[in-house]
């Protein structure tokens, strides 16, 4: 890989969204509205204290998923990603100038949702809110580098919706939002216990409530980033050129 080109494919992405009013309005406006839709569901109760941290990581993943999978797909399907791997740019330079474009993205993104929840919603934060920060941000890469993964396999966009159930759903319905992992079924819980999104909700509830220490939420942090990594070698390696 060359740092330059895989910069050079950075600022194209940049470029390219910054000129898509509606992709920026998906990616920073999106997340926050469904977060307050949640908190307006629960206003008259005390559960929005309750499942507020597990919204931050779920919208921000789904929306950072679908944006990313569709974007790296359309390079591909309209010919674009077969041109430029004509030219020197290799397979890891594409896939890591799409993962620091919208890596940037996210940092944004989350903290448009991290600051609307807090501030507007009143998701109250016993814990750093710099460390909720980190773990937003951690969540909403996870949900970049697995879009990157699934655009890999997939041949149109329609495609890239029939990979939620096996990318998403499953980590959304085995991460504890629902009921806690430790009352699930033994085989679901171990499953769930190796997701991604597990941990991201574990870490994000851990600072909220401020009952973990921080080995515990940057030990998760650390699982999370592992399947980032995972996501994007493996993406790299399965990309193809252009969709048959």
């Amino acid at each position: 890989m060359n740092p330059m080109r895989t910069l050079a494919t950075t600022g194209r992405v940049l470029v390219q969204i910054r000129n898509d009013p509606r992709t920026i309005a998906l990616l920073l406006i999106v997340p926050s509205l469904l977060i307050g839709l949640v908190a307006w569901i629960f206003d008259e109760t005390n559960e929005f204290a309750d499942i507020g941290p597990a919204m931050l990581a779920l919208f921000p993943f789904i929306v950072m998923f679908l944006v990313t999978s569709i974007a790296t797909l359309r390079e591909r399907r309209s010919g674009t990603l077969e041109r430029l791997l004509s030219m020197p740019l290799g397979r890891g330079d594409f896939i890591l100038g799409y993962t620091l474009a919208f890596g940037l993205l996210a940092v944004l993104q989350t903290a448009v949702a991290v600051g609307y929840a807090t501030l507007v919603c009143g998701l109250e934060i016993e814990g750093s809110v710099w460390l909720l920060f980190v773990v937003a941000i951690a969540d909403a890469l996870l949900g970049t580098a697995l879009g990157l993964l699934a655009s890999a396999f997939a041949r149109t966009e329609f495609q890239v919706v029939q990979f939620m159930p096996v990318f998403v759903f499953p980590q959304i319905l085995l991460g504890g939002i629902f009921l806690p992992r430790d009352q699930l079924p033994d085989v679901l819980e171990v499953i769930g216990d190796w997701l991604p999104l597990s941990h991201a909700i574990d870490a994000l509830d851990a600072v909220s409530t401020g009952d973990e220490d921080n080995a515990f939420i940057w030990l998760r942090v650390l699982f999370i980033a592992c399947w980032i990594v995972g996501a994007i070698i493996v993406g790299s390696l399965t990309l193809r050129r252009r969709t048959p």
